[in-house]
């Protein structure tokens, strides 16, 4: 248990944060699966409720560290390694589940995915180049992943109105033999913008 224990103790109280964002991510997932097993809409809501529960945490993590002046190496990685399942996995999950199975949606869900992930190493990677000499970040390259939510809210319009499944908004069409939702060309532009070199002020 000696080793267990002593990692805990290097968590800080803004790790803790992250954490939670995590778990809410993880919460989401399990609730699209169950919408997949029962139909129930409730659960898309409880779902895109816990991604937003994710985003709060996000925010108040960051917001902690400062306050305690304890950011960290540990805490950045699981900021990211958290960020990518609450704001990367998470809603291509729920897009999925609310009947973006197409192959053409699966592939442009995955490209989502792996923008997030190649956003978030980015910056990890770029981190100290892109900092200022108190070691604050002025600035982002691409949008940050948790703007994803942005998808997740759309999405939870879509199923109060009853488009999920064969009802998505803008229908579908056929390429190549299979099947394209448009809708789910909201996350291949989230997708890029976040690989993008575009500039974006950090708060």
């Amino acid at each position: 248990m000696a080793k267990p224990l002593a990692m805990i103790r290097e968590f800080h109280l803004a790790d803790w944060f992250t954490l939670g964002n995590a778990v809410c991510g993880t919460l989401a997932i399990f609730s699209i699966v169950e919408y997949s097993q029962r139909g129930s809409v409730g659960l898309v809501y409880l779902a895109c409720a816990l991604v937003f529960a994710a985003l709060v945490f996000d925010v108040l993590d960051g917001r902690i560290a400062r306050w305690r002046q304890r950011v960290s190496t540990l805490g950045r990685e699981l900021d990211s390694l958290a960020d990518v399942i609450s704001f990367g996995v998470a809603p291509a999950v729920v897009g999925f589940g609310v009947g973006m199975q197409g192959l053409w949606d699966r592939i442009a869900l995955a490209f989502f995915v792996a923008c997030g992930v190649s956003r978030l190493a980015r910056f990890n990677v770029t981190f100290e180049a892109m900092a200022d000499e108190k070691g604050k970040v002025t600035h982002f390259e691409g949008t940050p992943i948790p703007t994803s939510f942005v998808i997740v809210l759309v999405l939870t319009v879509a199923a109060s109105q009853g488009a999920v499944g064969s009802d998505l908004w803008f229908g579908e069409l056929t390429i190549a033999n299979n099947v394209l939702h448009p809708l789910v060309l909201l996350f291949v532009l989230s997708g890029s913008l976040m690989i993008s070199r575009i500039p974006i002020p950090k708060p």
